[in-house]
C-alpha cells in the first residue's frame, strides 16, 4: 500500500478511476497517471477546435473526472480527489469513439461557440427540442456532434446537442428533458 490520500484511499487507487470519487483532469498529457483520462489541455483544445469557443472561457473553470469518461466542469477549485455525489455540472463523455457534449454544457457555453452550430427555424427548434430526429440536407459543415439553436428575440439561444449525419440531424436531448413547445 502507499501513503493514505486525504480521503482515506491510498496513493495506488489514485492511479485509477473510481465511480465514486472526483479526480482533477492533468493540466497535459504529460501529466497524465491515470490511462485514458483526458486532460485539461486537450478538454479546453476540444471545446475551441469543434466549436470555436474561445480556450479563455474556462479560466476560472476546472475539470473532473468521475469514472471513466464522464467530465464534470466546475466553476472554482477543490481538492483532488473528492469523495462527493456531484461537482458543478457534467460537460463532456470522453470514452467512446466521438466525444460528445452534454446538453447541459451546451445551454450554457454554447453561445461562445463560432463553429458547428446549426440555427433552427421555429418547426425544426419545436421538433428538436421534443427529440425528434429530422432531415435537414442544408448544413454544409462537418458531420457530428453540433449545437442546435434557435434564434429568440434577435439572440441565438442553444437548445441542445444534435448529431448530424447523412443529411439527418438527431436530437440528443435526453427524454427526460424533451419538451413540446
Amino acid at each position: 500500500m502507499g501513503d493514505d490520500a486525504s480521503d482515506g484511499t491510498s496513493a495506488g487507487d489514485l492511479e485509477q478511476n473510481d465511480g465514486q470519487r472526483f479526480g482533477r483532469l492533468p493540466e497535459t498529457a504529460a501529466e497524465r497517471t491515470v490511462e485514458g483520462r483526458a486532460s485539461r489541455e486537450e478538454v479546453v483544445d476540444y471545446f475551441a477546435d469543434r466549436f470555436a469557443i474561445p480556450p479563455e472561457t474556462f479560466d476560472d473553470y476546472t475539470f473532473w473526472e468521475k469514472g471513466a469518461g464522464k467530465i464534470w466542469i466546475y466553476g472554482g477549485d477543490a481538492p483532488s480527489p473528492i469523495t462527493i455525489e456531484a461537482i458543478g455540472m457534467t460537460c463532456l463523455r470522453t470514452r467512446q469513439e466521438h466525444w460528445k457534449p452534454t446538453t447541459d454544457f451546451v445551454q450554457r457555453f454554447g453561445r461562445e461557440a463560432g463553429e458547428c452550430v446549426i440555427e433552427l427555424e421555429s418547426e425544426e427548434a419545436r421538433a428538436f427540442a421534443a427529440g425528434e430526429d429530422q432531415a435537414l440536407e442544408r448544413w454544409d459543415g462537418d458531420w457530428g456532434y453540433l449545437i442546435a439553436a434557435h434564434r429568440i428575440a434577435g439572440a441565438i439561444e442553444p437548445i441542445g446537442v444534435g448529431l448530424y449525419v447523412h443529411g439527418e440531424l438527431r436530437s440528443m436531448v435526453p427524454k427526460g428533458r424533451q419538451r413540446e413547445l
